[in-house]
């Protein structure tokens, strides 16, 4: 098991140091976040990405997100250049050192949340989901609350630019269905997969969150019959999963252990995503720490069949509370996900110990 944390690379206000700081984290998960979704990832903006976690001992191995242009998740016809550029920036990333790259395709949001502060009854703040409420805004009322409770930092996968356009987009989806979205993320796996061998990348699919319809929108992604249907109609190894425990683990439904076990037989989990949850009431939901007891996910236990399985991909403590006054993007200090690390990290160490008495 690599223990890393997420990077935002420029626009991350946590130094590499004090990631390093960490006891445990082998590197980092990184991204550009200035590149246009759909352009080619040039050679000339990875590799100072690269080198800037080098020099501060940590390697970039995991990408996320390489994001899908909407058009390729419509099925238009001008999809091949997008599929062209996709499959040139696999080569590109390939190049320095790459190995998995995380992804989603979840039509024009990529997550949604109605609260990014959330209190807790320990004074920290998390994300949260309240379905009622989602029912009851617009999509552009939901960018609103999104943004305001951002303040200055910019979440991923909710970029202006990618949401500019929202109302056409709508339109656009408007005749899309699930079937028809299934096709379109098969259509573009299978046009990728020949880069995917030749560079030795493995796509790692990030499940719908929430698992469910947001404002009407197809999701493909949300249990295990899904995941099933994908692995099934692209069956090679390159298409993997990220198994996030807080997008699953959203829907109470969802036996997580036993869709990990599923994936895991058959070695298509390059990335894992622990985060914790509880359920509040049906659709809703709000973060906790990462410790086990605090929510409804067993970490414990997922923990404990990666070590079974002798896992030895890529797993990062997936949105930490805020906590002791720091001040970061949400979801994303450093505090609570170095917490959340080492909860982590000493739980594997324990059975690592087991294993040798």
């Amino acid at each position: 098991m690599k223990m890393t944390l997420r990077w935002f690379y420029t626009a991350d206000t946590i130094p590499l140091q004090y990631m390093k700081q960490v006891p445990g984290i082998s590197g980092v998960v990184g991204a550009l976040y200035d590149v246009p979704v759909g352009d080619v990832w040039e050679k000339e903006k990875i590799e100072p990405m690269i080198k800037k976690a080098k020099c501060a001992g940590l390697p970039v191995e995991v990408i996320e997100s390489v994001n899908i242009h909407e058009e390729i998740k419509l099925g238009l016809p001008t999809r091949e250049v997008y599929i062209d550029n996709y499959k040139q920036t696999i080569k590109n990333l390939a190049e320095y050192g790459v190995k998995v790259i995380c992804y989603n395709f979840m039509p024009i949001f990529d997550w949604t949340r109605s609260s990014l502060a959330f209190p807790l009854e320990d004074g920290s703040t998390v994300l949260s989901y309240e379905r009622d409420f989602i029912d009851g805004v617009t999509p552009d009322e939901m960018i609103k609350r999104m943004k305001d409770d951002s303040g200055s930092y910019q979440m991923p996968g909710w970029e202006a630019e990618r949401l500019a356009d929202i109302e056409q987009l709508f339109k656009q989806y408007e005749t899309v269905t699930e079937t028809d979205l299934f096709h379109h993320l098969v259509y573009f796996l299978e046009s990728i997969m020949p880069t995917l061998k030749e560079t030795g990348i493995k796509m790692a699919i990030h499940p719908d969150d929430p698992p469910w319809s947001v404002f009407g929108l197809p999701r493909i992604l949300k249990n295990k019959q899904d995941i099933e249907r994908l692995l099934e109609a692209v069956p090679e190894k390159e298409n993997g999963v990220t198994f996030c425990t807080g997008s699953l683990g959203a829907r109470q439904d969802n036996d997580l252990l036993d869709i990990a076990e599923y994936c895991l037989k058959q070695d298509r989990i390059p990335f894992v995503h622990i985060r914790n949850i509880i359920h509040t009431g049906e659709g809703n939901f709000h973060e906790v720490s990462h410790y086990d007891k605090s929510g409804s996910v067993d970490v414990v236990g997922l923990i404990k069949l990666l070590h079974q399985y002798q896992y030895d991909g890529y797993v990062r403590p997936d949105h930490g509370r805020m906590i002791w006054g720091e001040e970061a993007r949400p979801g994303y200090g450093l505090y609570d996900r170095a917490l959340g690390a080492m909860y982590m990290t000493g739980i594997w160490d324990s059975l690592e110990e087991g294993k040798t008495c």
